[in-house]
């Protein structure tokens, strides 16, 4: 039997991995300044099996629009390269000896305009399931009321603070998108 108490902290860590989940999407979406981990979603093949980029080379920036890729073994640098180039990123590996270096192309206007429209999709889709996480705690609730668990007093109290952490989380959510589009047409 489940408590009000623990569903809205269920609710709370549920919220905050929402938010934590979004964040981490947000990093994979460019802009113009390089970031080692916009390479996090690229795969290389290594002896049959398909790894993280991350997981059998160095990745660091060079400069602000230059991110460096340094393999750890000398055969993989050509299927690194292969595997960026080949990735939905639109980037364009270059060797230089051991050292790949991954310049990244200015940002025209309109691509901005698509990443600022994607960044916007990620905050709804964040803030639907925000909504949903809400939606289900005050199910849960209502039903212990229904089942004459709790009051109806309690429900109100309880589906009050839930409302608060929602406001909160999408307040952040909010924030967080504004960010990026700031961080998006800044460069």
């Amino acid at each position: 039997m489940t408590t009000i108490a623990e569903i809205r902290s269920a609710t709370d860590a549920k919220m905050n991995q929402s938010l934590a989940a979004f964040q981490n999407n947000l990093t994979k979406i460019r802009t113009g300044r390089a970031n080692p981990a916009l390479l996090d979603s690229i795969h290389v093949d290594y002896y049959g099996s398909a790894v993280p980029l991350s997981q059998v080379a160095n990745v660091s920036l060079l400069d602000s629009r230059t991110i460096s890729v340094q393999p750890w073994e000398k055969g993989m640098g050509a299927k690194i390269e292969k595997a960026i180039r080949e990735s939905d990123l639109g980037l364009n590996p270059a060797s230089m000896g051991d050292l790949i270096r991954v310049p990244l192309p200015p940002m025209s206007e309109e691509r901005r305009k698509e990443m600022t429209k994607l960044v916007r999709n990620e905050g709804e889709s964040a803030k639907i399931a925000t909504r949903n996480l809400r939606r289900d705690a005050n199910d849960a609730i209502k039903k212990l009321v229904k089942d004459k668990l709790a009051s109806e007093d309690d429900q109100k109290r309880a589906e009050t603070e839930i409302q608060k952490v929602t406001d909160r989380h999408i307040a952040e959510i909010d924030r967080l998108v504004t960010a990026k589009e700031a961080e998006i047409m800044a460069v």
